[in-house]
């Protein structure tokens, strides 16, 4: 029984890359501002890599649970020299959910995640192309040039993160690596075999090996709206990422546990010391309490760490969809031409 998966069928070189075509999978929520312009820029993007690369692109939007006219927008959209299809969610998933409905949609063989909110560049986009067709990278990913920019706090929150997720683990994930990366075919097709519906995308495009390649970029500015990732989901985030990703968690537990353990033994051994050589009683309450707290609190923690992981096996047993989808619709650029060309002749 063969317990992988043989993707070396989907490998690309610079002649056949043009017939796989490329997939740009957008997330959407409530970016009804900033979506006509996106597209056109979209629009402009597939023109340039079809007259560089004749490579035929699609836009994949994924509508997650909008509350504003984002999903309106989006199906009004035109396939101006790119197929666009707009997949609306039943609700808000979370865009990890999103993401993966986009990958399940998708139609052409390379995949390009990219955000709705305008700060990942689409002018970049032809940067990470270059490196699949012509150098042959499976993985193209984009991080943030710096972090200047950001307060003390939130910039160690982010390396004690990666260091931590990373404590351990064969294949590491890329300190600042964002969602804005490009997948070949075959690296597409690979990350579509994980099963596990705790899904971290960071995480998970790493770990799938193959050629990887990173660029530095500076996001740009935010055109409208605000970030709907709050410090409280950004907190929520790191530790689905963690507990789906790492076991680091509970390596820090059992090093922990067995730290404390050893405080404890070498604690007793002083106090069987001073009675047994220099005859002093150790006073009894101070050191009970504060060994009972600490031992309680840490015990405390253990079983919250553990417990996140049960709930993830409950969640993988339960085996609930990752999303559901209530509006599908899809606008091919061909289609257009041809119909265009038609209206042409009749006028004729």
């Amino acid at each position: 029984m063969m317990l992988g998966t043989d993707v070396s069928s989907l490998s690309t070189t610079a002649a056949t890359a043009a017939a796989q075509g490329l997939s740009i999978v957008v997330p959407l929520y409530n970016e009804a501002a900033g979506l006509a312009s996106l597209h056109q820029r979209l629009c402009d993007l597939a023109t340039r890599l079809k007259a560089r690369y004749r490579l035929a692109s699609e836009v994949v939007y994924v509508d997650d649970g909008s509350s504003d006219g984002t999903l309106s927008i989006a199906l009004g959209l035109k396939p101006d020299g790119v197929d666009v299809q707009v997949v609306s969610l039943s609700r808000n998933f979370g865009k990890e959910a999103a993401l993966m409905a986009g990958l399940d949609h998708a139609k052409r063989g390379a995949i390009l995640f990219m955000d709705g909110d305008g700060q990942h560049p689409p002018d970049l986009v032809e940067k990470l192309v270059g490196h699949w067709i012509d150098d042959g990278y499976d993985v193209v990913y984009t991080a943030k040039a710096n972090r200047d920019n950001e307060p003390f706090l939130r910039r160690l929150s982010v390396r004690g993160f990666y260091a931590l997720i990373n404590w351990g683990a064969r294949q590491k994930i890329p300190e600042d690596a964002g969602d804005f990366r490009l997948l070949s075919p075959r690296a597409a097709a690979a990350l579509r075999q994980l099963p596990e519906r705790n899904r971290f995308f960071k995480g998970l495009a790493s770990w799938i090996g193959f050629r990887q390649i990173r660029v530095d970029y500076e996001p740009a500015a935010r055109v409208h709206g605000m970030t709907t990732f709050s410090p409280g989901r950004l907190v929520g985030l790191s530790i689905e990422g963690l507990t789906s990703f790492s076991v680091a968690p509970l390596r820090f537990a059992s090093l922990l546990g067995v730290f404390l353990a050893s405080a404890a033994f070498l604690f007793g051994l002083s106090i069987l010391w001073e009675t047994m050589i220099d005859g002093k009683s150790v006073p009894g309450y101070p050191s009970l309490v504060v060994g009972l707290m600490t031992i309680g609190g840490v015990q405390l923690i253990m079983i919250g760490i553990v417990g996140e992981y049960i709930g993830k096996i409950l969640s993988e047993l339960k085996a609930r969809p990752i999303y559901f989808v209530a509006e599908h619709a899809e606008k091919r650029a061909d289609a257009r031409a041809d119909s265009d060309a038609s209206e042409r002749t009749a006028a004729e």
